[in-house]
């Protein structure tokens, strides 16, 4: 008994095919697909050779998914297939030969760029719709305005302190880190007080940065600046504040410019690069200065007792405030490996969700 094939159409999308099926009053319509990726018609219906049982087979180029979508109206059958990678395909079965019974669908029809562009088009409907449903913040503007005059002050005054010891470097030599603090601790206390409405900003809601790292960050730095070189006189004048000083403000002359311009949904990209990559090196260099601060300062607070708790006399005078530096010394190698980490994973799913874009 001689098989009877349909006229079937065809079309594509980066997603989706579509065949339609020339055969009206189509019934007991049945469409598999098979393990080796084989798409099988069968129904009976009034075709090109009257009214009687049509099938067809299809081996598809690549693989699809399972579920099938038909529908059947009184003059075809559509059908419609997903596949299983979006990718376009450059022909519809996997043999090259077409076979006589399949044609183009010219209603349904579109190249490979056109294909790309309605696809845009539906993006961007949808990212239209899905932001006209979602609330808008009142104060969103005024959010932003607060974050974009933080990010801009700080970023001013970090740039003060790294313009003024990079010019007196160039001038005086090695004579410059010897009087760092008396020419920029100023600026420096400003800054980092400012810092600690980093920590409170994420518990506002205000920024979407975690709120742990922003304190270890912020609270370490203070711990060095206020305790360690604030309050003892003889580490005012130690090189190591040249280097904790110049190494904080290289890192936040590129990571403030980055989040002020993000205020404004504006990117530069050489700047992107330098916020994601410069911590790399100068963070783990900044805790190395920080703890060669710590460990000199440990005689000091020995020989003046500075910051010691007082102890009964059958303990003796006082515990020393070096054996709680210590601590924090091993505290402050841990958060490292914390804001590490954490910083990692930012630059990392930066990267990756750019790339998708790309792609």
């Amino acid at each position: 008994m001689q098989i009877l094939t349909p006229h079937v159409y065809w079309a594509q999308r980066h997603g989706e095919i579509f065949l339609r099926v020339e055969l009206s009053d189509a019934t007991n319509v049945d469409i598999r697909l098979l393990e080796d990726n084989t798409l099988q018609f069968r129904a009976q219906g009034h075709g090109a050779k009257g009214d009687n049982q049509y099938e067809f087979s299809l081996e598809f180029l690549e693989p699809v998914k399972p579920e099938i979508h038909q529908k059947s109206t009184q003059r075809q059958v559509d059908i419609k297939i997903k596949k299983r990678e979006e990718r376009w395909w450059q022909r519809l079965t996997l043999r090259e030969k077409k076979p006589v019974f399949l044609g183009p669908d010219f209603d349904r029809w579109l190249d490979e760029s056109d294909a790309e562009m309605e696809l845009q088009a539906k993006e961007k409907i949808n990212k239209i719709s899905v932001e006209s449903r979602v609330r808008k913040d009142p104060y969103l503007g005024l959010k932003k305005g607060y974050l974009f005059m933080y990010n801009l002050v700080q970023f001013l005054g970090f740039s003060w302190i790294f313009v003024n010891m990079t010019v007196r470097l160039f001038i005086l030599g090695q004579d410059s880190f010897y009087d760092t603090f008396h020419t920029a601790a100023d600026m420096m206390y400003f800054c980092q007080m400012m810092a600690v409405l980093e920590v409170i900003n994420p518990l506002l809601g205000l920024v979407k940065t975690k709120f742990f790292p922003a304190m270890i960050q912020v609270a370490g730095r203070n711990v060095i600046l206020f305790v360690i070189f604030g309050s003892l006189e003889e580490m005012q004048n130690k090189a190591v504040v040249f280097f904790v000083f110049y190494l904080w403000s290289t890192i936040e002359i590129f990571r403030y410019p980055f989040y002020m311009l993000a205020c404004i949904d504006t990117e530069w990209k050489l700047l992107t690069w330098l916020r994601y990559s410069v911590w790399i090196p100068l963070y783990p260099l900044g805790v190395v200065a920080e703890a060669v601060a710590v460990i000199q300062s440990l005689p000091i607070f020995d020989e003046t007792r500075l910051f010691s708790i007082p102890l009964p006399s059958v303990l003796g005078r006082s515990l020393s405030f070096s054996y709680t530096l210590q601590l924090y010394l091993v505290l402050m190698f841990l958060g490292l490996f914390i804001n590490f980490q954490h910083l990692y994973k930012q630059r990392r799913r930066r990267y990756r969700s750019r790339k998708k874009k790309v792609q």
